[in-house]
């Protein structure tokens, strides 16, 4: 097997399992374990995986997310259950923010069902989601484009952010510890934060294995957000958390609101 090809399969392998071994992985292609710590060097090089003890994982740390090429091939079941709660929060006529990431690109696409609405975004598969449909006023936030994050960042983009307003901000995170919300990137951070700041109401949309979770830099407080939605009840030391701090989560598993 070609190096390329190798490379591919290890990716596709760490986005149905979250982490492979390193032994395994050089059994797996019939090749040294020196080879295969070459494609995880270059893997990692290329902010793909996070190379661990005896393997490498594409699951967040404290300074890494995965490429959001496999981001957006993970979890599609439960994105799709907070993306539909997210979109009971719309009306038509709003005008809506949606930032980076897999989960708000599933949000973007389904923002049609609530026509006629502006959306402002800088997720570059929301821009390509909907640039051609009628009903949508679509401002497309310039800026530096990481295709990392699938999104357009940067000074450009806050600039562009702090001259807008919106109806409802929709944020998603990597990461939320005690009540802290965070992000490992200090670039997405700001255009998270810039949105913010300029809409009425702000929802939270994060997975319940991202409770627990810290990252780098920290993006907010959960109190500082309207509603919260995700997909399943957080572990019982998060969940413990939340209640002893009052925050209500909107759980689409059971789609129930709990507090």
């Amino acid at each position: 097997m070609k190096r390329d090809d190798r490379q591919q399969a290890i990716m596709d392998l760490l986005v149905a399992e979250g982490e492979v071994e390193l032994d395994s992985l050089a059994e797996r292609f019939a090749v040294s374990k020196m080879t295969i710590h070459r494609d995880l060097d270059e893997l990692e090089s290329e902010g793909l995986l996070r190379k661990i003890r005896g393997g490498a994982t594409i699951q967040s740390g404290t300074r890494f997310e995965s490429d959001f090429r496999f981001r957006e091939r993970q979890g599609a079941t439960e994105k799709t259950a907070m993306a539909h709660a997210a979109l009971a929060l719309i009306e038509p006529g709003m005008t809506v923010m949606i930032n980076d990431g897999s989960l708000a690109a599933i949000l973007g696409k389904a923002c049609t069902a609530k026509r006629p609405l502006t959306v402002i975004t800088n997720n570059g598969a929301v821009i390509d989601a909907l640039k051609a449909e009628a009903g949508i006023t679509l401002l497309a936030l310039g800026g530096l484009y990481s295709s990392k994050f699938n999104a357009y960042l940067g000074k450009v983009t806050e600039d562009a952010l702090s001259r807008l307003r919106a109806d409802i901000a929709f944020i998603s995170t990597p990461a939320v510890s005690g009540t802290k919300v965070y992000h490992m990137d200090d670039d997405v951070l700001r255009s998270k934060r810039a949105m913010m700041d300029q809409a009425q109401t702000t929802c939270l949309l994060v997975n319940h294995a991202r409770f627990g979770k810290a990252a780098l830099h920290q993006l907010a407080d959960l109190t500082e957000f309207d509603h919260i939605i995700t997909d399943a009840t957080p572990a019982s030391e998060a969940k413990a958390a939340l209640d002893a701090a009052g925050i209500t989560l909107t759980i689409t598993k059971s789609h129930e609101t709990h507090t």
